[in-house]
């Protein structure tokens, strides 16, 4: 069967021709279009950059010229005298004058500096290089520039004649000579020209070689011959000098445009195969964004934790004999970092962890982020045992964040378990339990280190100062908190809810912020030393067991104080040590109560 008569081959055929045309006469317009554009933008910014730098030109001129018109002044303020010519012309003397000169009836007498310059001391009007544009200066009250010449030191200059008139008693203006500054060359062009090239381009300045003529002579190029550059004409006022600033990108006009017959002819093809795999390679990088969107978290740039359980999951399945370490972290005290230094901070905190994370552990390791706080990580091919090191020394890196100009420090909680080849269930669930056992006895503990997992954890799980405490405590009636039992380190362990608002707080840890985890802090300030003292005396003489009394203001949050009765008891807690359970009771309330029966 004839292909070519098959209606759907054929008007493929077809199709795929037309497209074709279609595609390469738009693209040779297209090509065509940006070629001109290209060039347009090319000669707009060239002629851009004449006219600015045409006009830094000007600026330093007139600079110069500036110092004509400050000497012509002091002239006539002094009649025709300048007492102190030496002083002023070094005062106005800069990097670009090769000498300040005065020229009385055209004849120079003063020069600055002195040194060098002899050679200037001329008739000016007598000098046959010289005389016709200082008359023409003289006779039409302009300023005119003369050069660049040889100077007798060494390098070019430019004369810049500055004709100055003064008034008789009569107010009849009379010829007085001239105020001269010479210009180094090609030092002042130099912030024009140094820029020019710096950006690219090559360039020639030119001057108007008589006062009214066309004939422009170059003073000053990079040394490249110029094809059609951009160009700007500037008059210099108050003086008979025209100039011209001349400009073209390095290498030519078209130097970044490739033939247009090697383009139209050759590259449609390969732009067309491109553009195809651009779209094949597109819809699987999509698919890949998708994917990554999914199981990566957008705060951290680590695993979420679905991203994780795949990654660990995959790695368990592949690797069905190696042993695995899985570390479980959080932030201490998070919530009193969100609270009291703001959500953007605690983001910062989560962030820098992450960090650390990625600095500290092997490339090959599996980071995540749980949730909230809660990091997790597996370290590949090793031991609890092997790993217990390292795992110590990240927990210990001093770890801090700014507010406000100020540092604070943070620290972190680490439980870590071992999966081997021995265990029967290989799961990820498995290894991230035991790991959060490890964690929380860490936490039970104070907080602020690492532990490894150990079967023992298991008989202990969640029974000590944990949710049994939490569901009694709720219950008491009054408020209670527990603090470490200790004369330098009264860290706060616990309150229930009845302590926090009778501190006028809104949950533990904002209670625990408020008091930056000290007892003390909850005693008035002129008080505490005394009610320290009064407790310990009290554990020290033993009158009441274990039992201490004390009454003092406590401190609120809102800055006020209540007058309260404290019991508390001291126990021994195998993972504490000493720790002080503690009862308040408002002393008012008591007082008042007491008086009516």
């Amino acid at each position: 069967m004839n292909l070519w008569h098959t209606k759907g081959f054929k008007w493929k055929i077809i199709l795929s021709v037309l497209v074709f045309l279609l595609g390469l006469v738009c693209s040779t317009v297209f090509s065509v279009r940006m070629h001109q554009n290209a060039l347009e933008a090319r000669r707009k910014t060239a002629q851009l950059n004449a006219t600015t730098y045409a006009n830094y030109l000007i600026e330093d001129f007139s600079q110069a010229i500036g110092v004509t018109h400050a000497l012509e002044q002091i002239l006539i303020s002094e009649d025709g005298q300048c007492k102190r010519f030496e002083t002023v012309a070094q005062n106005l003397s800069s990097s670009v004058l090769q000498s300040i000169q005065l020229a009385p009836n055209g004849v120079v007498t003063d020069i600055y500096p002195a040194a060098g310059n002899e050679d200037g001391k001329i008739d000016l009007f007598h000098d046959e290089s010289r005389s016709e544009l200082c008359r023409y200066g003289r006779d039409n009250n302009v300023i005119t520039l003369q050069g660049p010449f040889s100077l007798s030191q060494g390098g070019s200059g430019i004369a810049v004649r500055n004709p100055v008139y003064l008034a008789d008693e009569t107010g009849q203006e009379t010829f007085w000579g001239f105020t001269i500054v010479i210009l180094r060359v090609p030092e002042v062009f130099a912030r024009s020209t140094q820029a020019l090239e710096h950006f690219g381009y090559d360039y020639r300045l030119s001057k108007r070689t008589a006062p009214l003529g066309d004939e422009y002579e170059e003073v000053a190029s990079s040394g490249q011959a110029l094809t059609d550059p951009a160009s700007y004409t500037f008059p210099l006022d108050g003086t008979n000098s025209t100039w011209k600033l001349e400009v073209m990108p390095k290498g030519g006009w078209h130097q970044a445009d490739p033939a247009m017959g090697f383009f139209c002819a050759g590259s449609l093809v390969l732009l067309l195969a491109l553009i195809l795999a651009l779209a094949l390679i597109g819809m699987r990088e999509q698919k890949n964004v998708f994917r990554h969107l999914a199981t990566t978290d957008p705060l951290t740039g680590l695993f979420n934790r679905k991203g994780f359980d795949e990654a660990l999951q995959a790695y368990l399945s592949k690797h069905t004999e190696a042993h695995c370490v899985g570390v479980l972290l959080d932030i201490d005290n998070f919530k009193s970092i969100n609270d009291v230094y703001g959500h953007a901070i605690g983001d910062l905190a989560l962030r820098q962890l992450a960090e650390s994370m990625h600095a500290h552990f092997p490339t090959d390791s599996i980071l995540g982020r749980n949730g909230g706080d809660e990091f997790c990580l597996i370290l590949k091919n090793c031991t609890c045992q092997s790993a217990a090191e390292r795992i110590q020394a990240f927990t210990e890196e001093r770890r801090t964040f700014w507010y406000e100009g100020v540092e604070h420090p943070f620290t972190i909680s680490v439980g870590y378990a071992e999966l081997s080849a021995a265990d029967a269930r290989r799961t990820p669930a498995l290894l991230l339990s035991k790991a959060d056992l490890a964690l929380y006895e860490v936490k039970l503990r104070g907080k602020r280190g690492c532990l490894a997992y150990s079967e023992d954890l298991q008989l202990r799980v969640r029974t000590h100062l944990g949710f049994a405490l939490q569901d009694i405590s709720q219950h008491l009636p009054g408020a209670f908190l527990i603090y470490k039992a200790d004369r330098v380190n009264d860290e706060l362990l616990f309150a229930n809810q009845e302590m926090v608002r009778f501190a006028g707080c809104t949950d533990l840890e904002d209670l625990l912020a408020f008091t930056d985890h000290s007892f003390r802090n909850l005693i008035h300030p002129d008080e505490r030393e005394a009610v320290e003292q009064s407790i310990w005396a009290q554990q020290d003489a033993q009158q009441d067991g274990t039992n201490d009394y004390v009454s003092f203001r406590l401190v609120k949050k809102d800055g006020t104080y209540r007058p309260v009765l404290n019991h508390g008891r001291l126990i021994h807690n195998r993972h504490y040590g000493d720790i002080f359970y503690v009862l308040f009771m408002d002393s008012d309330f008591i007082r008042e109560r007491y008086q009516k029966q």
